[in-house]
């Protein structure tokens, strides 16, 4: 197969395709060149040509069945695509998860319509589905499809069975079933299908995980319909209750419906990304699994969520911390306090990190990595986020419970003993811990929102030590996280070095916006970390974290920026900012990690990150522009 790779983002885009996958080395598409489709238990990643190429069943963090974004050959994929040379446009039905790809070509216009039914519920389903529907909407087209499935990323053996529009791919531990309305047939360990649509017809393909009381289940054309009414109307009731009315709606509501997308019904939580190793640069080594639970991501979800009136999602995260979070198992705290900074997303804690060698990762960019051994970093910052999220969950959602307010004393405490230690930070580095500033800022906001809570509520809290430690904490972080000679605070203490994240301190309330000391910080942070809007995290020859490679802008410190100048009254800068944002958004206005040079998508995707801080941002601005 031979494709015209198009530019990162573009809507519209030229394919040639010379036939079944096999044939030649088959490339990659830019990461942006995707769409996310799921169920609130996994999610799948389907390109602008009409190729699933990362789809991990039956949960967010299970190995991929479907893995062509790691590894063109060796990963496996769902190809499905005219059988001509056609032009593709890719959009989701409005207001809704559903995504559909188009085809163009000079006998008729096709389109693929990719989803995943929802079970409207907090349990784990029994039948994990995914649908793809194609239609002929005029003319006529020719169209083929091959379903290749490669259990435990690509390396477990499966058998096929096939018969009467069905077969059913086999493997150890995993067992789909796949259904069509056209005929299929088997190549080896994969299937495929070659049919011709007339304008109006349409043919379905799904893929069913079965076993147990699990079996395969025809899915007719009538009951894809019902599927997809059913499907649309889920998404259109969720979106329903925000209470965002503002200039940005679009991108606003795009970015909720993604992170309702990360969420893990079952248990509440929250994924970073649905993705592994998705390099923040091509052929670079920082390539990491984000299919787990940051307990930092989460937290600052919670609040994007309820700014929009969405309190369940709130009230489920919280379910989920004072479930799998807020004590450990047993006997005294390990190392790291009382919180670890990810969990899996069942609240498991231990995530060992491997490589997985046979993948050549994506575009070359090895290692593929699953697993994440940042678990067993310290990051302080972690107890600000968590402890700031249940004071607005109490604010904005439902009254805490007295055995929250246990837990956060708990929290607290532990923090007024340990805050001064350094740590690995907010980003996660690799070259030793330091005196961040972020996480003692955070430490602040741990302490400073349960003495607000506790004054609100009337609740018990030894007022008295947590006031002390608070001060303490602020009287260090303007003495040794000023630099003089910079003339702004710094990424660690008693050092000259920047840093994005400390765009947070006028955001956690700790300094006023207008402050001179912020506003010559703002200014530094401008010149030395910003680049036509977009923001980098430092700058690692700076301040190195132990790992080769250059990275791009941070998206979430770009937001992050924009927040900062819209609170310093900057209107008109953050608007620009803000607006030129918007346009690294791929065409479906989803954004991973980073932004690289030449404003390609970087790094996992989408990030949760990236969208609660659009969100926040949008928020904002829109309400100080009245």
């Amino acid at each position: 197969m031979a494709e015209a790779t198009p530019e990162a983002g573009a809507k519209d885009s030229d394919r040639i395709d010379a036939g079944p996958r096999g044939t030649g080395t088959p490339g990659y598409l830019p990461i942006a060149e995707h769409g996310l489709i799921g169920d609130l238990r996994s999610a799948a990643l389907v390109g602008t040509n009409g190729t699933i190429d990362w789809y991990c069943c039956p949960r967010f963090d299970a190995p991929s069945v479907f893995a062509s974004i790691l590894d063109a050959e060796r990963g496996g994929s769902f190809e499905l695509a005219p059988d001509v040379p056609t032009r593709t446009k890719q959009f989701y039905f409005p207001d809704t998860n559903v995504l559909i790809t188009r085809f163009f070509a000079d006998d008729g216009v096709g389109e693929i319509q990719d989803f995943m039914p929802v079970v409207d519920d907090s349990r784990e389903a029994d039948r994990h589905r995914l649908i793809r529907r194609v239609v002929c909407v005029r003319g006529a087209l020719p169209f083929r499809a091959r379903v290749a499935p490669r259990f435990e990323y690509g390396t477990a053996p499966h058998t096929v069975h096939a018969g009467a529009g069905q077969a059913v791919f086999a493997s150890a531990s995993l067992r789909l079933a796949l259904t069509s309305t056209v005929p299929i047939e088997i190549d080896g360990p994969d299937v495929w299908a070659l049919f011709k649509l007339h304008e109006g017809e349409t043919a379905v393909f799904t893929i069913d995980q079965v076993g147990g009381d699990v079996a395969p289940r025809f899915c007719a054309v009538a009951e894809a319909e019902r599927e997809f009414n059913a499907t649309v109307r889920y998404w259109r009731r969720w979106l329903s209750q925000s209470r965002y009315r503002g200039r940005w709606r679009e991108m606003v509501h795009r970015s909720a419906l993604t992170l309702k997308l990360l969420t893990y019904a079952p248990t509440g939580a929250i994924v970073a990304a649905p993705t592994t190793s998705l390099p923040e640069q091509i052929g670079g080594e920082r390539n990491w699994d984000y299919r787990y639970v940051w307990i930092r991501d989460a937290a600052f979800c919670v609040y994007a969520m309820l700014r929009l009136g969405f309190t369940d999602e709130a009230e489920a995260f919280m379910g989920f911390v004072t479930e799998h979070v807020q004590r450990a198992p047993d006997g005294p705290f390990g190392p790291t306090g009382p919180l670890q900074i990810m969990y899996g997303i069942d609240g498991c804690r231990d995530l060992p990190e491997r490589e997985l060698p046979h993948l050549e990762g994506y575009r070359g960019s090895a290692p593929v990595r699953v697993g994440n051994a940042a678990v067993d970093q310290l990051q302080l910052d972690i107890y600000g986020a968590l402890v700031d999220s249940l004071y607005l969950y109490d604010k904005w959602g439902k009254p805490i419970s007295s055995a929250h307010w246990d837990s956060i004393s708990e929290l607290v405490d532990w923090v007024c003993d340990h805050w001064d230690q350094p740590d690995e930070g907010v980003w996660e580095t690799r070259g030793g811990r330091k005196t961040f500033l972020y996480s003692r800022l955070m430490c602040w906001v741990a302490i400073e929102r349960a003495m607000r809570l506790a004054r609100h509520r009337g609740l018990p809290a030894d007022m008295v030590r947590w006031g002390a430690v608070r001060d303490t904490i602020y009287r260090r972080i303007m003495s040794r996280g000023w630099s003089a000679e910079r003339h702004a605070f710094t990424q660690y203490e008693d050092s000259n070095i920047l840093d994005a994240s400390l765009l947070m301190m006028p955001l956690a309330k700790f300094i006023a916006p207008t402050d001179p000391k912020w506003l010559a910080t703002l200014d530094a942070l401008g010149e030395d970390l910003v680049s036509d809007s977009l923001v980098y995290r430092y700058d690692p020859q700076a301040s190195p974290d132990g790992l080769q490679g250059e990275e791009g802008t941070f998206s979430i410190c770009s937001f992050w920026y924009v927040e900062a100048l819209t609170r310093a009254g900057r209107l008109d800068e953050a608007r620009l900012a803000f607006e030129k944002m918007l346009t690294y958004a791929n065409h479906l206005g989803l954004y991973a990690e980073e932004i690289g040079h030449t404003g390609e998508q970087r790094g996992n995707f989408p990030q949760a990150f990236t969208h609660l801080a659009l969100i926040s941002a949008a928020f904002n601005l829109d309400r100080m522009l009245g």
